[in-house]
């Protein structure tokens, strides 16, 4: 593609850079000049104008746009995305339901390298969405980029993100309490809202005594298929209560404590195939915290390892919940 000034009577055909007032009114950039328009221009005193002309072997940029979508999403159903209309050499990709979004960050870096003309933008991986989210937008800087550049950003990216739905359907909730005072039902009702996002069913509410057997007899009997713990005092070793009940009842802790604040005392493990998340306090809050990255990706049917856990503490300091008790600073 040529950038640049030509003089009016040669612009026919070329690509405008910057929109203009013609004798007619106004022309917007991107516009394809034809005889008309180049006339109204010079009619209004213009002699010179800043335009692309496409050489061969250079593809429009919607069409370049369009092309790379293709390859990165060859098949929406599967990988839960839809595909956007072309316009001004933008695409965009959104979530036809919720989860969250797989990305070969690689692939993404190679595509971007090949051409600063040629970009794809996305949301951070394991990002969660809802139907209509958007998840990458791929903008083609100018007006046009050569063929070769095109197929070799196709070739660095085939198929490069999705959006993982969930596994599960249902989840069981246990909560403690420390004498005859049942807790309020703000942590219930907070999980609630998170697990309607990812479309799963909470049960009935279930109350035990701060207890290592009445804790594992309830983990026993959760009929959910993910299970959460929600202890009315903080759990503040692995071997507490609430993880030494998820041992008696025949399970396994896989991590316990996590870098993401708030968020730090969370335990992790399973009990036979199912998922248990022993919720730090900080998810009575609607607010994000470190439970909810853990909960979607093992909604989303992800295995979470201790490593997993450990890599999240990088953009792990998130904002401080206004209700928490002993907040960082003060």
């Amino acid at each position: 593609m040529i950038f640049g000034p030509v003089p009016v009577g040669q612009a026919q055909g070329t690509v405008l850079a910057h929109a203009m007032v013609g004798a007619r009114g106004k022309i917007t950039k991107g516009t394809v000049l034809d005889a008309a328009q180049v006339a109204a221009l010079a009619e209004a005193g213009h002699d010179t104008l800043i335009v692309a002309r496409l050489e061969p072997g250079d593809v429009n940029e919607d069409a370049a746009a369009a092309a790379l979508a293709a390859t990165l999403v060859p098949d929406p159903d599967a990988q839960r995305l839809r595909i956007s209309g072309a316009g001004a050499g933008r695409v965009n990709l959104y979530a036809t339901g919720p989860g969250i979004v797989a990305l070969d960050r690689a692939a993404i870096t190679a595509l971007n390298a090949v051409d600063p003309m040629i970009t794809l933008a996305t949301v951070p991986p394991w990002h969660r969405v809802d139907a209509g989210t958007m998840v990458a937008t791929i903008k083609i800087i100018s007006y046009a980029v050569p063929q070769a550049a095109l197929t070799r950003a196709q070739s660095a990216s085939p198929r490069a993100l999705s959006v993982l739905p969930p596994r599960y359907a249902t989840a069981t909730l246990i909560e403690t309490r420390v004498g005859p005072t049942a807790p309020t039902g703000k942590g219930r009702a907070a999980l609630t809202g998170r697990l309607d996002r990812l479309g799963l069913a909470l049960g009935p509410r279930i109350m035990v005594a701060h207890d290592t057997n009445a804790i594992a007899e309830a983990l026993r009997d959760a009929p959910g298929e993910v299970l959460f713990v929600l202890t009315a005092s903080a759990t503040s070793d692995p071997h507490d209560v609430a993880p030494a009940a998820l041992r008696a009842a025949g399970g396994h802790v896989e991590a316990y404590g996590m870098p993401v604040d708030p968020g730090n005392l969370l335990f992790l493990g399973h009990l036979g195939d199912k998922p248990v998340i022993g919720l730090p306090g900080c998810a009575r809050s609607p607010a994000l915290n470190g439970a909810d990255w853990v909960m979607e990706r093992l909604i989303c049917g992800l295995a979470l390892t201790r490593a997993d856990i450990a890599d999240m503490g990088v953009g792990g300091l998130l904002k401080e919940i206004p209700t928490r008790p002993r907040p960082r600073e003060g």
